[in-house]
């Protein structure tokens, strides 16, 4: 199946993947690592920054503002950043974990998004913290998952995992489960597939063990790498470096018990400097939103 070929607007036009898949196995269960790469000995920040401006506007417009064409790109991209730039977690930096998130899941595994996480957000008030990412991938026939994402953009990766941990677990309380189900029910556009059986698994009558049968819990955990800072190309060693890396956290994952309890991805992004990319991020965004 084309990974353009479900969604049923433009918006399935998606930027070329910049990222490559690493590593990817599901025992004792799934967690995969993408990277960036090397050039010209480097870890490419710069190209990675660029890749996550192309990734904006998908991230943070409406379906029904995705109609762009050469007349209007500059003012989507315009508005996009602004959506990003203005809300209170991009001080924090905790914004560009979302859109990798995004991006990854949209590029690998097909995923279409229920609701723009910065419209998602903001429709909740922040009363309580919402997932980073609310997506739905299409399997066989009429056969549906919910994608239910956080991220972590850190430059520790310990410390990225331990609060992971934490945010899964307030997630899966029934409780804000139920507050979720009420806020993206009336979100999922008519124009998705199957959006009449998407919206019941997301109707207050229905019970929430449905949607546990039915979701995916994939966690990012985007941080500081050893491996970046002694390689500069994708070798072997590198290779084994970074998979090193990925066990570690998988295994602090599952001490946690949670994927015992729903099933997770975890998708591993080693980075060269998290501050550096997130610098070169926020240069980039700042030049889309500063007026006059």
């Amino acid at each position: 199946m084309s990974r353009h070929s479900l969604h049923p607007s433009p918006a399935a036009r998606l930027p070329e993947p910049l990222l490559v898949r690493l590593s990817s196995t599901d025992k004792p269960w799934s967690h995969e690592s993408y990277c960036a790469g090397f050039e010209v000995e480097q870890w490419r920040c710069a190209a990675f920054a660029d890749h996550m401006i192309e990734w904006i506007a998908d991230y943070a417009l409406r379906e029904d503002e995705l109609d762009i064409n050469h007349g209007n790109m500059y003012v989507r991209l315009k508005e996009a950043a602004v959506r990003v730039y203005s809300t209170d977690k991009y001080a924090k930096r905790g914004e560009f974990g979302e859109i990798v998130l995004h991006a990854i899941c949209r590029s690998f595994f097909d995923t279409i998004p229920l609701a723009p996480r910065v419209f998602y957000k903001t429709s909740s008030n922040d009363v309580v913290k919402s997932f980073d990412m609310v997506h739905v991938r299409y399997l066989q026939k009429d056969q549906f998952e919910i994608w239910l994402g956080e991220s972590k953009f850190y430059k520790s990766g310990l410390e990225a995992v331990a609060s992971a941990i934490q945010s899964v677990k307030q997630h899966i309380d029934a409780g804000f489960l139920r507050h979720e189900k009420l806020l993206l029910g009336p979100q999922v556009s008519k124009h998705l597939p199957h959006a009449d059986a998407i919206r019941k698994l997301l109707a207050s009558q229905t019970s929430l063990d449905a949607l546990f049968s039915n979701a995916v819990f994939p966690v990012c955990i985007a941080c500081d790498s050893g491996a970046i800072g002694t390689h500069k190309a994708h070798t072997e060693e590198y290779l084994s470096a970074v998979l090193k890396e990925l066990v570690s956290y998988r295994d602090r994952l599952s001490e946690s018990g949670l994927p015992n309890q729903i099933r997770m991805l975890l998708v591993y992004i080693p980075l060269g400097s998290k501050d550096s990319l997130a610098a070169a991020f926020d240069k980039r965004l700042k030049g889309l939103v500063i007026q006059g």
